[in-house]
């Protein structure tokens, strides 16, 4: 194969140090480094604009490496400061994994600031603090649930951005409710994570509903992707509520049990209103009688009939669960999404 306008990869590990690897995000972004490698990245060479490239399976399971370069990387730092006030000088906390691209963004936000993020992936203990953060909805619901140094340092941070799945109202209610001052974003690596910050693009960003599915444009876009006319089409299902975007969920979501469509996310973000200190994954296995039926896995003591009761008041009779199975924890695709295809395994393998 033809490497002669390709840069070879260097895979990162998880458990780099920051400082170092904020070195090396520096020269990858200038191109005087190799492209850095996180998650699982097979690929040795990547086209040499590459920055970043990033091994994800997204919200299907299937595996894929997304470019990114210095460019969108750059932009989507710039407008995410930009977006809530961030100064130079001013520190970002590290929680999450160097395999996503949250991750990578907290670090390159952090240079264009001057500064070098406050790494707490392994602290054991007091949390010091830091102007900003960036967290999944599952750190949320520790940090309430029990999490007390956790929430400390989300109630001293100007702003907590909390992405990588959706961040249910009753979460969000209960978050505000402990004075942590919640920005809720939405995005996948493609986009360079977040583009969209409490529903409102970020600066550069522009977003349209086409057929009910959200498109993205601008320069965060990653370099792999297929374009039309500059539009990447997600998988997400969208509309818009006095001018903010409101993801409705995935199109492929939706089941159809007894012949009644019934989504997923739907399901989900009703149960987690009605016992916001429950954890709620709603799935679906092949059914004989059923086509699809609906299964509801959660970490809580909510009984099966408030369950039952409740879904049936919100959506119908069709809505009564086939299947409802408590865990110690849900099984997480990436950092923050369910993993629906894992527990729909688990059950038909019961």
């Amino acid at each position: 194969m033809d490497t002669s306008s390709q840069r070879k990869i260097l895979r990162v590990s998880p458990a780099c140090e920051i400082s170092q690897l904020a070195g090396e995000i520096t020269a990858a972004l200038v191109g005087d480094g190799p492209i850095l490698g996180f998650g699982e990245i097979s690929s040795e060479y990547a086209p040499s604009n590459t920055a970043v490239a990033i091994g994800t399976s997204g919200t299907t399971g299937a595996s894929k490496e997304v470019l990114l370069t210095s460019t969108a990387l750059i932009s989507s730092a710039r407008a995410s400061n930009k977006f809530i006030g961030a100064k130079s000088g001013d520190t970002w906390s590290l929680l999450l994994p160097l395999t996503h691209v949250a991750a990578v963004n907290v670090i390159v936000r952090s240079i264009e600031l001057g500064t070098i993020p406050i790494d707490l992936r392994n602290i054991d203990g007091e949390y010091p603090k830091a102007d900003y953060t960036a967290i999944v909805p599952t750190q949320l619901f520790r940090a309430l649930n029990g999490d007390h140094n956790l929430l400390s340092h989300l109630q001293s941070a100007k702003a907590v951005l909390v992405g990588g799945a959706a961040l249910s109202q009753a979460l969000r209610k209960q978050a505000e409710l402990a004075e942590i001052k919640i920005v809720t974003t939405y995005g996948m690596t493609e986009s360079c994570g977040g583009c969209v910050y409490d529903g409102t693009a970020i600066e550069g960003v522009e977003i349209e509903i086409r057929n009910g599915i959200i498109r993205i444009k601008g320069p965060v876009l990653a370099s792999s992707i297929p374009l039309s006319d500059g539009w990447f089409e997600t998988n997400d299902l969208g509309e818009f509520k006095n001018d903010q975007l409101c993801v409705i969920g995935r199109s492929d979501d939706v089941i159809i049990s007894g012949g009644e469509n019934l989504s997923l996310n739907a399901v989900e973000n009703s149960l987690s209103l009605a016992f916001p200190e429950t954890q709620f994954a709603a799935f679906a296995i092949e059914d004989p009688q059923w086509g699809q039926s609906l299964q509801v896995a959660l970490v809580g003591t909510i009984s099966d009939d408030q369950i039952t009761a409740h879904l049936e008041k919100d959506f119908g009779d069709f809505a009564k669960p086939k299947g409802i199975h408590r865990m110690s924890s849900l099984p997480l695709l990436g950092i923050g999404k369910i993993d629906r295809k894992s527990l729909a395994k688990g059950i038909a393998n019961e």
